[in-house]
């Protein structure tokens, strides 16, 4: 058997080392750098090899119109979430609130994943000062999503309804790989569900073929050294993702 090009106690080391970043300098990514995160990116393996997904990168004022629109979006839709008759009526006048991407992004979770989300809720919020009852500063570190948490580029991914559900697991394994690679080039990224609510905004930007779907975004950039980048909220163990076997 040949060696492993990587110690297995290294790999093991820096893969838990990796953190979703939910704070990043200004300062640009390198295009060169960025593309040689894409460029490991495209190791992931695929379904016989078609890579069935596409990304939008944005930086500079591309980056900063999408966030602008998509904040704006977010806004609106807090005005009537929070707000009277008045704010639900003006809603039935102007939609812009109403989310418009190719997938539902869900705000419910099953039950049996509940706790779980709860718990890392509770213990981000908790370390960022944020009482349960405060709705105000809770919606203010949500809207940090569509301000990709300060990153100067937002990275969108798009995957091709052709394959369904396949399309959407090489997604993410292509998203695994780009998140450990900035990780080793000492970028910091963020994986973000909420990216995919609107799609609009995006697609005003990019030409994005009709059969291509809008799934996730992901911010990338470099951390700064606020304390929410050194948030773990843990994994479960091993033995908690394994299905018994029939007896």
């Amino acid at each position: 058997m040949a060696d492993s090009p990587v110690p297995a106690d290294a790999w093991a080391q820096f893969t838990r080392s990796r953190r979703s970043v939910r704070d990043f300098l200004p300062d640009p990514v390198p295009a060169d750098l960025l593309h040689d995160v894409l460029d490991d990116a495209l190791s992931a393996p695929s379904w016989s090899n078609t890579q069935p997904y596409r990304l939008a990168v944005a930086s500079g004022d591309v980056r900063d119109r999408i966030s602008d629109e998509l904040c704006t979006r977010y806004d609106a839709g807090m005005r009537i979430r929070r707000g009277g008759i008045v704010d639900k009526a003006s809603f039935l006048l102007d939609r812009k609130a109403l989310p418009d991407g190719d997938f539902h992004v869900p705000e419910k979770y099953p039950s049996d994943l509940q706790p779980r989300r709860v718990e890392t809720g509770r213990g981000l919020y908790s370390l960022l000062g944020i009482e349960r009852d405060d709705l105000a500063a809770r919606d203010r570190q949500m809207r940090r999503n569509f301000e990709f948490f300060g990153a100067p580029t937002a990275i969108f991914v798009f995957v091709h309804e052709g394959l369904g559900e396949y399309s959407v697991l090489d997604a993410g394994v292509m998203l695994a790989t780009l998140m450990l690679s900035a990780h080793a080039r000492g970028l910091g990224t963020c994986a973000q569900g909420a990216l995919g609510v609107w799609a609009g905004p995006v697609r005003a930007e990019f030409e994005i073929p009709p059969a291509l779907k809008l799934i996730c975004g992901l911010s990338i950039g470099y951390a700064s050294d606020h304390e929410v980048n050194d948030f773990n909220p843990g994994r479960p163990q091993v033995e908690e993702i394994l299905l018994p076997q029939r007896r």
